[in-house]
């Protein structure tokens, strides 16, 4: 008996030992299915912040927001993101720092935003980068190319979307070495890290010969109202290639003042100013008939993409959610595609709605295609690798449109 007893005991304590163990599992597979939220974030909503300039010098760009809210009211009504709403607050900070820190502290402290999206412009993204990484706050894709915004050692919750301004200079070099290697080029360039960066990517890649073929670099501040002085200084120095860094108020009035004063050089503008509804039409086409850039999305205006599906889709959607845009304009191309980009990134996300998860998947972006990127052009990211956008085209405005030349060109540095 007292063997029978022990043998009860022991299966006893079994039974209860795995039943305990079971349950434990239960309990942990269960933990693993709940669904993570931080601020933000809840099973009906996901909150998004951003600041844009409505108006102020830089207004031109504000059909980019609009096109995003556009963008997300379509989503809403295809039933949202894994079944959440998206609810994108917008202000205007009039691309004005200051009311740009105003306007981000309102979103991340009174209306409690998961994450910042496209706040535009270097300067507005510079005076509250270090606050937003401070509070672990995403700030994604920003609306600006400068280097510090790809910088995931010493600012790892912000990512840029646009190409990096130092890659775009150069690409540029290369394209003036290949061409205009005898060049008196002058600069004129926006007083901040925009400008900056800019001219430290076209003396990377022009190397030791930048020295001898920038004959000048002349700054403007946003504040200005135009820079006619500025463009008969360039032309009295006997510049023959023009490299501008310009934001579209003052390209335009640059590619007007060129022309008034009949100086032919080689002009190079820089990717933030090239729509051809916000710029160039505003400056005069017959003024525009050779400017070079680059590119790596498809131009509405360019009949290639007339039966593209990518662009039939977009063309649908502004029919339908902003009518009153542009159709030809790279800004409501833009604005859409980096829309596009965060939707995927949420969807990545899951049930996990936590910043620290928005900030992993951003990171491990793998051959991401979006509807209006250049064919051959795809998005890669990494954990040490926050640069968005890497491969660009060449493109030369001809008539009433942009066209491209040339290969995709990939920035390995």
């Amino acid at each position: 008996m007292p063997f029978i007893r022990a043998s009860l005991i022991s299966s006893t304590i079994f039974r209860g030992a795995a039943a305990a163990a079971l349950a434990l599992a239960l309990a942990s597979s269960t933990a693993l299915a709940q669904k993570r939220y931080d601020p933000g974030a809840s099973d009906t909503e996901i909150k998004l912040g951003q600041t844009n300039p409505f108006s102020g010098p830089a207004s031109a760009y504000s059909t980019i927001a609009k096109v995003q809210a556009a963008y997300f009211k379509m989503i809403n009504e295809q039933g949202g993101i894994n079944g959440r709403k998206v609810n994108l607050i917008q202000y205007d900070d009039a691309y004005n720092p200051p009311k740009t820190v105003e306007q981000v502290r309102k979103l991340v402290e009174s209306d409690e935003v998961l994450l910042t999206f496209q706040i535009l412009g270097t300067a507005p993204n510079a005076a509250v980068q270090k606050y937003l990484n401070g509070k672990k706050v995403p700030q994604l894709f920003t609306a600006t190319g400068a280097a510090r915004f790809t910088d995931p050692k010493n600012f790892p919750w912000t990512i840029g979307y646009n190409p990096n301004y130092q890659t775009e200079g150069r690409i540029y070099a290369r394209y003036i070495l290949a061409n205009y290697p005898n060049a008196k080029i002058g600069v004129l360039y926006q007083n901040d890290d925009l400008g900056k960066d800019y001219i430290v990517g076209l003396k990377a890649g022009l190397g030791d010969k930048a020295a001898k073929m920038i004959v000048a670099e002349i700054p403007y501040e946003v504040t200005d109202p135009t820079i006619d002085s500025q463009i008969v200084r360039l032309k009295s120095l006997g510049v023959d290639l023009f490299y501008n860094i310009t934001t579209p108020k003052f390209s335009a009035q640059a590619i007007r003042k060129i022309a008034e004063l009949d100086w032919h050089p080689v002009h190079i503008l820089n990717i933030n100013s090239q729509p051809v509804g916000g710029v160039l039409k505003p400056a005069g086409l017959e003024n525009a008939q050779g400017i070079i850039s680059v590119n790596y999305g498809k131009d509405p205006g360019d009949p290639t993409w007339d039966k593209d599906p990518g662009m039939t889709k977009w063309r649908a959607f502004m029919d339908k959610y902003y009518p009153e845009g542009d159709k030809n304009s790279s800004f409501n191309t833009y604005g859409y595609g980096v829309a596009q980009l965060l939707e995927i990134v949420l969807r990545q996300c899951g049930d996990d709605l936590t910043r620290e998860n928005v900030m992993r998947q951003v990171a491990s972006l793998k051959n991401v295609n979006t509807d209006l990127a250049l064919p051959g052009i795809t998005i890669t990211t990494s954990p040490t690798d926050f640069r968005v956008i890497k491969q660009l085209q060449m493109i030369r405005f001809k008539g009433e449109r942009w066209e491209s030349f040339g290969p995709i060109i990939n920035d390995d540095d």
